[in-house]
């Protein structure tokens, strides 16, 4: 099996492991995913030789992620999993013509949900001896480690590969930094170092590729106050925060005194969007905040607060179906939230994709499922495109997965699901977070056009390197050490 940095660089294109965000326990590969790697890896080799390449050469060609996605579909299709297929010609796999009509179009990519961390930053602090950098040296490739023991893989998840990953080995035109539940004094990523990080891209020629969060944790002691703080020292596009975490290990309600206290003060500062972490329980403690039956009611009494439910709600590990409105979690809870509200498509709630699409591409029902419940009760204008990136190194494979992805006719007529369309595809991409962001389509084109990160990117394509590598821990050991660290 693949390493997690494999020196031959023969990992596959569309990346399928068992990568969490360190947000939940990693959950193993089914048989299924690994005959779908086993027959992707095959297909690859036979489809490399026939074209006269290399099969390093041929997976980092648009001909390996269209024979990658193939195979996935043959895998699935072969254990009765057809509600949803990565659709593409069978020639893809061999005609890059073919492979590029698919997978390369060109429609603006505005990831609403990026993270990296500071491996040198106050928080490594409290680390066990044994685990704590002892220097530092940043590559773009993470080619020379310099960190000792488990934390070597620290390093790649600073701000010269985030940007590598993100704009120069993905087509991902724009992106937002968000943060990760902590506490004040043990930040993996403080605002200060966001903020440079973003300074980085903006001198690239005044791109202004790179959005900032403020994270606020009201049930944390000073959090509230601080708004104020990072509202007037820092260009803050929406406040992050995760109602199902706190210090003590209690979360709190959208709609009770901590929540409330929160939205009144963003509505003050005029920072008028909120991402808030729905779903992807971190455990049993506080469950009941994780869930989106607060999403509604807030909603309805915020109508000039945009709420960006980060993750939709949906619960790692547990399968999509039909809505089911007796469901107290998932994605089906954030409907039922917004029903009981009397709200709907257009509203000022957006269901957002960061882990959950990445999770979805294990399973073509459940992506089925999740994608068409959202298109159908929430509306097209109400998605959101996030990837949690760098966790998952680049998001380019998800961004190639969501090109080609297509509900089954079967379950559109079944369910009454909309089709996917190229047209829904392009808001769910960019053309909603735009709006919400208040950026002008046309503005962002012309910039991205002739800006220093553009023209990064084209030389780069000229010898494209991608490492197609994953970050985030892969076994319940490695995430519970995560936890542990990061408090």
């Amino acid at each position: 099996m693949a390493t997690r940095h494999d020196p031959e660089g023969l990992q596959l294109p569309i990346k399928l492991d068992s990568t969490s965000n360190g947000e939940f326990v990693p959950v193993p590969l089914e048989k299924v995913h690994h005959r779908a790697r086993q027959l992707a890896l095959e297909q690859a080799t036979k489809n490399a030789r026939r074209s006269g390449k290399g099969r390093r050469d041929f997976l980092i060609s648009l001909c390996g992620a269209a024979t990658t996605l193939l195979a996935f579909n043959r895998s699935f299709a072969s254990v009765g999993k057809t509600g949803g297929l990565y659709q593409l010609p069978a020639e893809a796999a061999v005609d890059e013509a073919a492979a590029a009509a698919a997978l390369a179009k060109r429609e603006l990519i505005f990831d609403v949900q990026g993270h990296f961390v500071n491996p040198t930053g106050a928080w490594t602090r409290g680390l066990p001896d044994g685990a704590r950098p002892l220097s530092f040296t940043q590559t773009a490739g993470c080619a020379a480690a310099s960190l000792p023991g488990n934390l070597d893989h620290l390093q790649c998840l600073g701000p010269d590969a985030f940007i590598r990953h993100i704009f120069l080995d993905s087509d991902t035109d724009l992106a937002v930094l968000s943060f990760v539940p902590s506490t004040r004094a043990a930040e993996p990523l403080t605002i200060e170092e966001a903020a440079a990080t973003a300074a980085i891209v903006e001198q690239m020629a005044g791109s202004h590729r790179l959005l900032l969060h403020g994270r606020v944790n009201p049930n944390q002691d000073g959090d509230l106050d601080g708004m104020d703080e990072l509202a007037e020292k820092h260009p803050i596009s929406a406040w992050k925060t995760y109602t199902q975490w706190g210090p003590d290990g209690r979360g709190f309600f959208l709609d009770d005194e901590v929540g409330l206290a929160m939205l009144e003060k963003a509505r003050q500062l005029g920072i008028r969007n909120v991402a808030i972490h729905k779903g992807i329980p971190f455990g049993p403690q506080s469950y009941e905040h994780s869930t989106c039956v607060d999403v509604g009611r807030v909603a309805k009494r915020f109508p000039d607060i945009n709420f960006l439910i980060y993750h939709s709600g949906y619960v790692i590990g547990r399968p999509e179906g039909a809505y089911d409105p007796q469901r107290s979690d998932g994605i089906d809870q954030l409907i039922s939230s917004l029903k009981a509200a009397g709200l709907g498509p257009g509203c000022n709630v957006y269901a957002e994709l960061g882990s959950t699409w990445r999770f979805l591409m294990r399973d073509p029902d459940s992506a089925a499922h999740a994608i068409g419940k959202l298109l159908k009760h929430l509306g097209p204008d109400n998605i959101l495109w996030g990837t949690d990136s760098i966790w998952y190194g680049s998001p380019q494979d998800q961004i190639q997965a969501m090109r080609s992805f297509a509900i089954s006719t079967e379950f559109q007529e079944r369910f009454e699901y909309p089709a996917l369309s190229d047209v829904v595809r392009s808001k769910i991409f960019a053309a909603n977070a735009l709006k919400i962001y208040g950026l002008e389509s046309s503005e962002v084109s012309e910039q991205l056009r002739s800006d220093a990160v553009g023209i990064s990117k084209h030389n780069y394509l000229n010898r494209p390197d991608p490492k197609f590598v994953t970050y985030g821990p892969r076994t319940r050991r490695e995430y519970l050490r995560l936890k542990a660290w990061g408090g």
